[in-house]
């Protein structure tokens, strides 16, 4: 059964992200993409528990011979969410690591400040997932690393990178960054994760010739831009933003796949120079009309869930598509599903909640004209 890409909103499988696309996933992806944070704040409910059981009565015995039950106290591994930011801080100790190790984890450490770790000799990978660091600081020696992740900790601002040349991927996702910046000496750059940051704008990633994935899901960017000399990037995820228009991808002529679901997007226009793309994702917008997509001869999977289109048209030429995406639309004949037999690939299709599904041989007819479907919404049909 294929994968969605996983959004905020309930949409269906998709691609191993980013994130991804976002979509993350990672709209947003395919491969990074995602901690949920809905707890984080909440104050337990305590109503229940100030409220205290009767006493028994004094005259009945207890039973004789009975043990009385030890009480069981709940120990969590890890703190809830609410409690997470109030953590005591720690400090990395040479004890931590071996000072040969190439692969170092600090996950949920509890780590405030980055330090102490000079005596690492060729580091390839560190991760600093789920902690309290405020600043990215004391890395400059680093220089062999590969991978960097700060997933998950209270960065405001990226700086202090200008040593690690030979970084392929950065990870700085659901952090508080709101400006792209200090990224020009990461020429080996492969993947860059933003994702559930402050950003408002695509900038700054002019140096970055290298980068081929990009995640920006989540953020406050409202215009695609400045992407221009990014020659080799094959997967773009900007889901869950604020975007209004598809524009200033003409340049990004090696895009595979392009994210930008839960957007506020209205036409599908602007996608004539990616003549490579393999997965578009823009379920959650406003598109009211399929069109525009004669030179994307290369799709496999088309997401156009949830949005507002009534006729189904202009696809017929995409002859590899094999996943298509439809449900939460407003097509109400099935006469608007004819054009499906147009394509040999056909595997899955999503139609749910159209107008169409309301018919008691809803599934029968779609299989009637897509003889080569094998699913349909979440249920195989062959």
């Amino acid at each position: 059964m294929s994968q969605a890409p996983v959004t905020n909103q309930e949409v269906k499988p998709l691609l191993p992200a980013s994130q991804p696309l976002p979509i993350k996933p990672p709209d947003v992806p395919p491969d990074k993409v995602e901690q949920d944070k809905k707890t984080e704040g909440k104050k337990p409910d305590t109503a229940a528990s100030q409220q205290q059981a009767p006493a028994l009565p004094k005259d009945i015995p207890k039973a004789e011979g009975v043990p009385e039950k030890p009480k069981v106290q709940v120990v969590h591994a890890h703190p809830p969410p609410e409690q997470q930011r109030s953590c005591v801080e720690t400090e990395i100790s040479v004890k931590d690591f071996e000072p040969d190790q190439t692969e170092v984890d600090f996950n949920h450490y509890r780590i405030g400040k980055i330090s102490n770790l000079e005596t690492l000799q060729a580091p390839t990978f560190i991760c600093f997932r789920n902690n309290l660091i405020k600043k990215i600081e004391n890395l400059h020696h680093l220089t062999t690393l590969k991978e960097l992740e700060l997933y998950d900790n209270l960065i405001t601002k990226i700086e202090n990178l200008d040593a690690l040349v030979n970084l392929e991927i950065l990870d700085v996702s659901f952090n508080r960054i709101s400006v792209i910046e200090n990224l020009g000496s990461l020429g080996k750059l492969k993947k860059l994760f933003l994702v559930n940051n402050r950003i408002t704008k695509i900038q700054n990633l002019d140096k970055l010739v290298n980068l081929e994935m990009l995640e920006l899901g989540s953020n406050r960017i409202r215009v695609i831009e400045n992407l221009d000399n990014l020659k080799n990037l094959k997967q773009l995820f900007v889901g869950k933003n604020r975007i209004s228009k598809l524009e200033n991808l003409h340049q990004l002529e090696s895009l595979e796949v392009l994210s930008i679901q839960s957007n506020r997007i209205v036409k599908l226009d602007g996608l004539q120079n990616n003549k490579k793309l393999i997965h578009l994702y823009m379920s959650h917008n406003g598109i009211e009309e399929v069109e525009n997509l004669e030179n994307n001869l290369m799709l496999e999977t088309l997401d156009l869930a949830a949005n507002r289109i009534k006729h189904l048209k202009n696809i017929g030429h995409l002859v590899n598509i094999e996943e298509f995406w439809f449900n939460d639309n407003q097509v109400d004949s099935f006469d608007e599903l004819e054009v499906l037999r147009q394509l040999p690939k056909l595997v899955t299709v999503y139609l749910e909640n159209n107008p169409i599904d309301k018919d008691p041989m809803y599934r029968r007819k779609i299989m009637m004209i897509c003889p080569t479907v094998k699913q349909i919404d979440a249920t195989m049909c062959r």
